[in-house]
């Protein structure tokens, strides 16, 4: 995040400044979509990466997705279903994770272009009129 701050050119705070904009609306309105553009790509790829990191953690037989999956399986004797299962909510959250991250960047980069890249449903439509 301090990395993401600091990419904002000072220079911009100093010309909000000049034309009278108050702190709180220069940092709102100028700093902060500016300084996104740098800090969501890293951060959102932490937080994709953190689902994934939490499969590791089944080591320490802490309670958490792959532990609780191991515990059933102990149980019930049905190891491959329910390591499908895990598969499945592993996929679910990375992917739901990762389309959030598209739109979240997609949203920040709009100054940054004249026209954003089409959207993946708008590619497919786009891709039906053609065909």
């Amino acid at each position: 995040m301090r990395a993401g701050f600091l990419s904002v050119d000072a220079g911009q705070r100093e010309a909000a400044a000049a034309l009278g904009i108050p702190a709180g609306r220069q940092f709102r309105r100028i700093v902060l979509p500016q300084a996104m553009r740098t800090i969501v790509p890293t951060a959102a790829n932490e937080i994709v990466g953190l689902p994934k990191a939490t499969s590791r953690v089944y080591v320490m037989a802490l309670p958490e997705l792959f532990h609780q999956v191991q515990v059933i399986y102990t149980r019930s004797g049905r190891v491959i279903p329910l390591l499908l299962v895990a598969t499945a909510w592993y996929l679910a959250l990375t992917t739901v994770l990762s389309v959030a991250q598209y739109y979240v960047e997609r949203h920040f980069g709009r100054g940054t272009q004249r026209s954003l890249p089409p959207k993946p449903l708008q590619r497919l439509r786009a891709a039906r009129r053609r065909a």
